[in-house]
């Protein structure tokens, strides 16, 4: 009887660290890691079967790089996680995951992104490589440092989105990178104000960069950068060569979504006081939710749609 009381101990002991190992991987923020199929979507490969089993691989290898990436920054800032009000429910923080299973979980993930992403070629490899030296580097010292530690964030979006086309054997445009880059700085920009404005004179206790941003420089740097990506977004759908690949001007039609995103978040920052999980925020406000999926079917149908199709004004310009 004493057996089966200590085996069933031992039973429900894993499943809590199994569970809390899971919640330390952060899932839910595998979603930055759709930007892997921009590059299968826009060069018009969505239903080559190859290449779309390629981006799924290349998917889920940045899913685990991110998540170790993760672990290794709630290790390194468990102190800290604790004396927020919301962090110290993280499972390293509230003491529900031990560091040791942490640790060998980073590990053993890092040695799988790395090694599966040089399966699927060298260069590939090498991004992945990049991403999670640039994280370590991050977590252990740029995250310190105003407007180096966005910018850091925002190369994580654009690797990915590099990646995304390397992955399928294609030239990442530069568009690609310009647009991913402004608005991924939009949005790091308006964490950092959610996180300055909500933690209030505790601020810097939780994040050492936050004492070089006021309030009023960071609108002006979400400000700058929206507008930035606004523009960029919006000469790529004109652009000579986008129009030639695609064989229509009608990729302007979708600049309405994006300028609705932008405005969004800004409200949601602004006026709604969120904007701390830009990740969870995108997936969980309806309005952006609905806005994203309509963003997406119109970029495909008039990427994939057949001339016929088309109206024949459209044709015409």
């Amino acid at each position: 009887m004493r057996v089966d009381v200590v085996s069933q101990s031992t039973v429900v002991s894993g499943m809590r660290a199994s569970e809390a190992l899971s919640r330390a991987m952060r899932p839910h923020q595998w979603i930055k890691n759709l930007l892997l199929f921009g590059g299968l979507i826009f060069s018009k490969s969505l239903f080559d079967p190859l290449l779309l089993l390629r981006s799924v691989q290349g998917f889920l290898l940045f899913c685990f790089a991110s998540s170790a990436v993760y672990l290794l920054n709630d290790l390194h800032d468990v102190e800290k996680d604790r004396q927020h009000p919301k962090k110290r429910l993280r499972p390293l923080a509230s003491g529900d995951l031990s560091p040791r299973l942490a640790v060998a979980a980073m590990i053993v993930l890092m040695l799988i992104a790395v090694v599966g992403s040089f399966k699927l070629g060298i260069t590939f490899g090498a991004l992945i490589t990049i991403y999670l030296a640039l994280n370590f580097a991050y977590t252990l010292s740029l995250k310190q440092q105003p407007i180096l530690d966005v910018m850091c964030i925002a190369s994580g979006f654009v690797l990915r989105a590099v990646a995304g086309a390397i992955v399928i054997a294609t030239v990442p445009s530069p568009w690609l990178v310009l647009c991913t880059m402004t608005l991924a700085v939009f949005v790091g920009f308006g964490k950092r104000r959610h996180e300055l404005v909500s933690l209030s004179e505790d601020a810097t206790r939780h994040r050492d960069c936050l004492a070089g941003y006021a309030p009023q420089f960071l609108d002006l740097m979400m400000a700058v950068s929206a507008a930035s990506a606004l523009v960029s977004y919006s000469l790529y759908t004109v652009a000579e060569q986008t129009v030639a690949r695609f064989g229509t001007p009608l990729l302007i039609a979708t600049t309405p979504f994006v300028m609705y995103g932008i405005f969004r978040f800004f409200y949601l920052v602004h006026l709604r006081t969120e904007g701390g999980d830009p990740s969870k925020l995108f997936v969980t406000d309806r309005p952006m939710l609905i806005n994203g999926v309509l963003w997406v079917l119109t970029v495909s149908v008039i990427v994939y749609a057949p001339a016929e199709w088309l109206p024949w004004w459209a044709m015409q310009l």
